[in-house]
This record gives structure tokens, C-alpha cells and sequence, in this order.
């Protein structure tokens, strides 16, 4: 998982070529978070044709969407099918998801969040 911030970098005063004062800093927060975790999904070529790749971010949307209501509202998750996902079944992805959700310390063993 990967988190990104947008810094900006403050001058000491006004510019001396326009005479405008410097941008603020954006704020380090988003002003508004809908919804509750957020999920992004990787599937590159490795995995297969267009075909396979979208079905298998189906499957995976499909799973993300089972285990939602067991993960806190402000998590982002971010998911990277590597080339056995295409072969792999439903129940096999959801499986992985559960042990990795576990292993990240999101879940107990019983899929409920910590």
C-alpha cells in the first residue's frame, strides 16, 4: 500500500518577479472522504489477455465488495493480481484476501475488524 501527499514548497515572501505572495500548502488531509475503504486494483499484462484481465479484476471487485463491511472506513487497500489469479477460482481469491486482510493486522480470524 502506498500513500501519496502533495507538498509544496513554500517561498520566504513575495516573488520578486510578479510581487504575488506564495501559494499556500495544500492541506495534508482530502477535504472529503465518501464512503467507507477504498480499493484499487493492479492486473498487468502478466496475467493475460484483456479478456482474463478483466475478468479477474471482476473477481476481484466482486470479492473486494464481500469483505467491505469488515474493514475500517478510512483504509485503502490496494490489491495486484499476479499472473496465477487467472487460473485461480472465486473462493481461492477470497481466501488470499481474508489471509492477507489477517496478516495486515485488518481482520481477526473470524473476518471481523480489529
Amino acid at each position: 500500500m502506498h500513500a501519496f501527499t502533495h507538498e509544496h514548497d513554500q517561498g520566504s515572501g513575495a516573488s520578486a518577479a510578479t510581487g504575488r505572495e506564495p501559494v499556500q500548502a495544500l492541506p495534508t488531509e482530502p477535504a472529503v472522504r465518501i464512503g467507507g475503504p477504498r480499493f484499487g486494483l493492479i492486473v498487468s499484462k502478466a496475467v493475460g489477455s484483456a479478456v482474463i484481465r478483466h475478468r479477474v479484476a471482476r473477481r476481484l471487485r466482486h470479492i473486494c465488495a464481500q469483505v467491505q463491511a469488515e474493514l475500517p472506513a478510512e483504509i485503502d487497500i490496494v490489491i495486484r493480481a499476479l499472473p496465477g489469479s487467472a487460473a485461480a477460482g472465486s473462493d481461492d481469491l477470497l481466501r488470499q484476501l481474508r489471509t492477507a486482510l489477517r496478516k495486515l493486522g485488518l481482520t481477526d480470524r473470524a473476518g471481523s475488524p480489529l
